[in-house]
This record gives C-alpha cells, structure tokens and sequence, in this order.
C-alpha cells in the first residue's frame, strides 16, 4: 500500500462533524449558524514565503501548487480547521424553473467530507483536495477536488457518492492485487506439475533467461493486457509475489492442502505405511513414505505423503521420523494395520528392524515384505544358481555391451532393423499398421531393475538377426585387435545353439514372472489376489517341467534352422568342451533336458517357495476366505471369525464379533442373488461394490474386515516410483534444493490429481492468512 493510499484509508475512516468556528454569528431570526463570508487566514508556518491559505475550496490554490516542502504543514493546517462547511439560511435555487434545486446543511451530518463554497455555489470533498497531488487527465476525477459539484437533483440519485466511488476503486484494485497473486500460485502449480524448476540462473529485467517461471509469466502477459498491467515491471515494487521465496511459500501451502486432503480422506480408518530409502542426487539420504488406506467408495489408495532427509539409516531414526511426521497431521500408529518394506535388515529385522519397533507399540501393524521385492530376487538368485544360466546372463551383457558401446554402433544396429523390417513386409511375414514395427534397441539387465531380465532377453529374440549383423561388421571393420577379437567372441556365443537354448528357455520362465510382477506394482492391488497369483505362476511353471518340454524344443530347433543355427544331434551321446569321456553316458537331450530345463524350473520353484513362505501365511489364508472367486472356502463363517479374533482383536469387540457371524450369514445369501456382488471378482470389487450400494451399512462388521484386508501392503512399487520422480525433480541442475522444497514439489509433482482440484481462490485464500503489503481480499 501507497504512502497516498494509507493517508486516505486513515483519513477516511474518521468522522468528522459539520464545525462552526469562532467567527460565526447566529441570526436572530431562525436561530441558524452563519459563518463570516471572509473568514480570517489561518497561520501556518513562521517565516515562510507565503503567510496564509484560504479557507474558501471554491477559490483556493490546488495542492499542487505549493511547494513541495510545505504541502504536508497545509494539510495538517487544514485538518485542524477542518472542512469549510459553511451553513446560511437558504442556499442560492438552481436548475430548472418547474424544478429548483438548492444546496442543504443537512448534507453535513451525511457527509462529513463535505465542503461548501459560497462563491462558487458548488460542493467539494475536503480530502480529495487534501491527498490529490497533481491533476489528473481524467476531468471527472478532479470533480469533487478543483471544479466542484453542483447537481443538486443528483445527490440522491445516479451520481456514486464518493465513499462509494472510493469503495468501487477499493475493490477494483483488491481484484488486481488478487489476480497478480492468482498468476504466481498458478505458474507454481504448473512448474510442479511439469517436474520443471521455476529458478534462472538471472533473473534481472534485460536477462535472455530469467527462468521458466518469470519467463512464463512474461508470455501469459503478452496475451492478456490486464494481466501485462499488474505484473513484473509493473507490478508494485513491493508487492511483486514472484520471489523465491513467495514461490517456496505458495508451494508449501498446496503441497499442506494435499496432505490434509490425504489425512482428510483417511479419516479414521486404519491405514499402511510403506516406507523405503535412498539417495538422492546431492548424495542425501531420503526416506519416503506411502500411505496406503481405503477411502469411502471402496478404492484402495496408495498416497505419497513425502520425503524426509535421514542424518542415518538406522532403524530408530526410522522409527522416529516417521513417528514424528505422522503425529504432526494426527495419525495415530494405533490406526497402523500394515507395514510394507524392502527386505534390508534395518526395515526387516525381528529384534531391532523397523517393522519390530512399530510391532511394539501396535501389535497389528503386521509387516509384509514387498512382494515384487521377493519376486525379484528369487528371479536373480535361481538365475545364478544354475552354472549354464549364471554363464548364459554374464554373456547377455557381454554382447548387448558390445553392440550399444557407442552411438555409432547403436545407428548401424537400427539401421540393421529397418533393413530387416522392410524385407520381412515385402516377403509378408508382418504386416503394417499404426505402431506396429516400430525400430528400437537391445535392453540391458539389471538385477535392481523388476522385468529388465525379461526385457533384455525378449529385445535380443527380436532384433536376434541385425544384432548378428553388427556383431559381424565389427568383427571385419573394428578399430582394433581387440574390439575384433570381442566381437567375434561375441558372435560365437550368440550363434551356438545352448545360447539360444537357454535365450529361449528364461523367456518362457521370465515370461510368467513378468505378469506376476507387473501385477504386483499395481496400486490397486489386495493381498489375497497377490497371493493366489503367486501360487497361479508356481503352477505354470511347474507345468513347464511337466507338460511343455517337447513343445518347447520344438520351437528352439525352428528358431535355429530360420537363422541358420547348427543343431546337435540329440541322441548322440553329449560331451562337454574337450572332454572325451562321458560316465553316464548321457545323450544330448538328456543333457539339455534334465541338467539345463528341469534343473533351472526346480531351482526357480524352491525360491518362491522359499521366498513367499512367511509367518504371517496363516493371516494370508485366512484372509482368502473373504474371495468371493473361491466357491469352496468362500464366506466361511469359522476362517473369518478366526482372522477377526486372532489378528484384528482390537477392532472388534466381543460382541461385534457375536454378530459378525449372524451377518456372514445374511450377507453370503444376499451376495449371490445381487445383480452387482454376485459379479465381483476380487475383495476389491466386493468392497467397491458394498460401497456403491450402499450395503456397507447394513454389513457394517463385514465391510470392516474387508477393509482391514485391503489395507495390508502388497508391494513398495509406489515407492520405487517416488524415487524415479525424485530423480526427475531432483536432477543435476538442481541438485541445491532443500528438503522441504524437495519434499513439497514431489508431493505435487506425484499427486497431481489431488492438487488440480484445489481451486486458486482456496490456495490464495490460505495464503492470505499472513498479513500482506497490499489488500488481497
């Protein structure tokens, strides 16, 4: 606010009563005050170059015509007369003959800024002469100050008084003032959104770049004269709101409205945390934290709550960061009914882990590794086991290593593919379409990376023959004797037939655990799917052993002969490099069969049976008889009141769980004539549609436990992406952000469809909670 405009807002906001001064005279005959028509001069300052002011407004100098060093003692002068409002006993009739009008004393109460001019027979505001500096362009506006009003038939009327035309101003300039603030909160929102920094390395006026957020400001303006007219330049100097720290300020209050909104929808309901660590670019350790929970209609949410920078790793400081960050937005560790981690010994741990301390306090927050987590590792660890498939992997990196070294190589791998491609559609063996046939690259794998050992090897099958063709032109035009050496080495490897062999072998076994594993990344998914899947891939691989080996050959042999393979004869007897000597006298096909197949699938199914073998399996089992896929267990009265009485005793009380049994009754039979139960497919849609039908109500203790069911964790995968965000948020070129600021932007950077529903009134509203230098509302 203007020094002009706090003078005014104080000035008018005073009461100042029609004044008589000692000069008047009453006159005998209506006892009416009437002032002295040459009032004396009122002294204002000893010594200076001018002795008096006139008190008359309809004949006294503008304001501006004093010098400047003195304006301010003629105004006090002044305001301690006050405003000439002078009283007579009829005022001069003007206006038309039918319909005079004149001037009235009434006024004065009414209007206490109101001055009369006997002169000029015209009315003036005291204060607008007092605080209007120069003149102003626009005529109307100097009416009341310098040429007077004098339409007596519009005092009542159309014309605005002046507090309401000051009022009108007020709001005008309150509207600007919020729609300068509206286009920062904005532009913040979108700078997140984007994953993109709103900071230049200059942001001076004249800079070629002063940043995403100023510079976007400047193209919104270009658009938008009124917008243009409020913001950087000209904007007031001290009410600019495009600071760094108006931006980090602005941020924090959406990224606050988000985690209420989060904490909101949680309400009362029991809840999971997933937390997992890892560091971010500027080397920091950074723990985030997973909310997962069942909001009203019946979905699970997964929510990301925020990052918090770890001064260690240990699981105490764990404990108490996240004790500290959930009891700061009241979430009770009583209402925790799951944990879900990776398998580190800190987050794992029976005695000291995390998952043992948060056992202590809530003993039915149970913890549940991360599925995908232990899907992984199985998948890495049988992939090492077995000596033919440890050699096949390490050769795999050899050869994708030798053909993407460079991007030389990388042009003339694609370029081997287009070459493919469009020999392959003109013999007809693919056709054409909208994204198909697209040219790519072979993938690399690596063990931290869930799917990547399945990706890698399905990228090789595809682009098998341009891989040959790289591998072959450097063996002939390589740089060197030794890029030759290995890429004849490489080329070795990828043309014999036990590479290919086991190329094909891990596809069809990776192929299985590569659904499994997509399906437990999702955030939608419940434990009992989770489980039943688990033990749906054990049996298809288990079916590869049995049923699938000569249809597996069989696609192995077409595989050579299409690309030229030399094949072994499977009954001759099978001798190992240069040995000679083969005591069991084993052919070729019992080689590949029994040593490499079956002994790989055995190796693969004793690590999930080891790696999803769990203590907490009965909890796991009893939980399915909630299933409504299973018409064997489902809905059986003695497994569900045992997982209510057992594991979820601290929400149900005695005889809550006397008329779960009653309800388990009636609900079985109205689930199978319902037209929306009777179709649901998984504990989710059961849950949903309880929701969406409003049978919740009447199934109150059913509904809970399905709740409770739901919340349990299945994977960190909503975890694993907060990194992958944080990574895009957090990058090498700004690698300084603080931790709040970090925190903030993920937090909007990843719930996007939470913060898009907050409107920009709502966020400024919050915003002016502080006191600001202008008026925002």
């Amino acid at each position: 606010m203007t020094k002009k405009q706090r003078r005014l807002d104080s000035f008018f906001t005073r009461t100042v009563s029609p004044r008589i001064d000692e000069d008047t005279t009453l006159e005998e005959d209506n006892n009416e005050p009437v002032r002295d028509e040459n009032p004396p001069p009122i002294s204002v300052v000893e010594n200076a170059t001018f002795l008096s002011i006139q008190r008359d407004p309809g004949v006294r100098q503008p304001i501006w015509n004093y010098p400047v060093s003195k304006r301010d003692e003629i105004r006090r002068a002044y305001l301690n007369s006050g405003p000439h409002q002078l009283v007579l006993p009829k005022y001069p009739l003007t206006g038309s003959k039918t319909h005079p009008r004149r001037f009235q004393a009434k006024w004065y109460s009414e209007y206490p800024w109101l001055e009369y001019s006997r002169i000029t027979d015209r009315a003036y505001c005291f204060y607008c002469y007092l605080f209007l500096e120069e003149p102003s362009t626009n005529k109307g506006q100097d009416g009341f100050a310098i040429n007077g009003f004098k339409n007596w038939n519009r005092v009542k009327g159309k014309h605005l008084h002046i507090d309401q035309v000051m009022q009108r101003l007020t709001d005008q300039k309150v509207r600007l003032n919020r729609l300068r603030v509206k286009a920062t909160i904005d532009l913040v929102r979108l700078c997140s959104f984007q994953g993109i920094s709103s900071r230049g390395r200059d942001e001076r006026v004249g800079s070629k770049n002063r940043g995403n957020f100023l510079e976007i400001l400047g193209l919104v303006g270009s658009y938008n004269e009124e917008i243009e007219s409020i913001v950087l330049e000209n904007a007031p100097g001290n009410a600019k709101y495009t600071s760094p720290d108006i931006q980090k300020e602005v941020l924090n209050l959406f990224a606050e409205k988000v985690r209420k909104k989060i904490v909101e929808d949680i309400g009362h309901s029991k809840f999971c945390i997933m937390v997992d660590e890892a560091s971010d670019e500027s080397k920091k350790e950074q723990m985030a934290i997973i909310l997962r929970f069942v909001d009203n209609k019946g979905f699970i949410q997964e929510r990301f709550f925020g990052v918090i920078h770890l001064e260690d790793t240990s699981s105490a400081t764990l404990y108490s960061s996240i004790c500290a960050t959930l009891s700061s937005y009241l979430l009770p560790i009583e209402n925790i009914r799951g944990q879900g981690y990776d398998g580190a010994s800190n987050m794992r741990g029976e005695w000291n882990g995390l998952q043992a301390l948060f056992l202590k306090a809530n003993p039915c927050a149970y913890y549940i590794h991360c599925m995908a987590h232990r899907l992984q590792l199985a998948l890495v660890t049988a992939a090492r086991e077995v000596d033919y498939v440890h050699e096949f992997f390490e050769d795999l990196s050899y050869i994708v290593t030798a053909v993407g070294a460079s991007c030389k190589r990388q042009d003339e791998l694609q370029a081997a593919q287009a070459a493919q491609i469009e020999e392959m559609l003109q013999t007809g063996e693919i056709e054409s379409g909208k994204g198909a046939n697209q040219i790519g690259t072979v993938k690399r794998a690596g063990d931290t990376r869930w799917s990547s050992h399945f990706t890698s090897i399905t990228s090789l099958i595809r682009m098998y023959n341009p891989t040959c063709t790289v591998l072959e032109k450097i063996k002939k035009d390589g740089c060197n004797f030794k890029t030759r050496g290995g890429a004849s080495s490489a080329l070795k490897k990828l043309t014999s037939f036990d590479f290919v062999f086991i190329l094909h072998m891990m596809k069809t076994i990776l192929g299985h655990a590569d659904v499994l594993c997509k399906a437990l990344q999702q955030k939608n998914q419940e434990v009992v799917s989770a489980v039943k899947m688990v033990s749906q891939t054990r049996k298809l691989i288990q079916t590869l052993r049995d049923d699938k080996w000569r249809s597996f050959l069989d696609e192995v042999i077409a595989f050579c002969k299409k690309h030229g393979i030399r094949i072994p004869d499977f009954s001759a007897l099978y001798f190992e490099g240069r040995s000679v000597r083969n005591k069991d006298n084993a052919t070729n096909e019992h080689h590949y069969h029994y040593d490499i197949y079956n002994e790989t699938i055995d190796f693969q199914l004793r690590e999930l049976d080891s790696r999803f073998s769990e203590k907490i399996v009965e909890l796991l089992e009893l939980s399915s008889a909630l299933d409504p896929r299973d018409e064997y267990i489902s809905f059986n009265s003695y497994s569900i009141l045992k997982l209510a009485k057992k594991y979820y005793y601290l929400d149900f009380t005695e005889q809550e769980l006397d008329d779960l049994e009653f309800q388990l009754k009636h609900f079985e039979l109205d689930m199978k004539d319902h037209p929306q139960l009777g179709k649901a497919s998984s504990i989710a849609d059961l849950c949903q549609g309880l929701a969406s039908t409003r049978k919740a109500s009447h199934y109150y203790l059913v509904d809970r436990l399905i709740r409770l069911v739901l919340t349990l964790p299945v994977s960190t995968a909503s975890v694993e992406r907060a990194f992958s965000a944080m990574k895009i948020v957090k990058n090498r070129l700004r690698n300084k952000m603080g931790d709040v600021f970090l925190s903030d932007n993920l937090v909007l950077y990843i719930e996007k469809d939470i913060a898009e529903t907050f409107s920009l009134d709502s966020v400024l509203d919050d915003f002016c909670a502080k006191n600001r230098r202008v008026r925002l509302k």
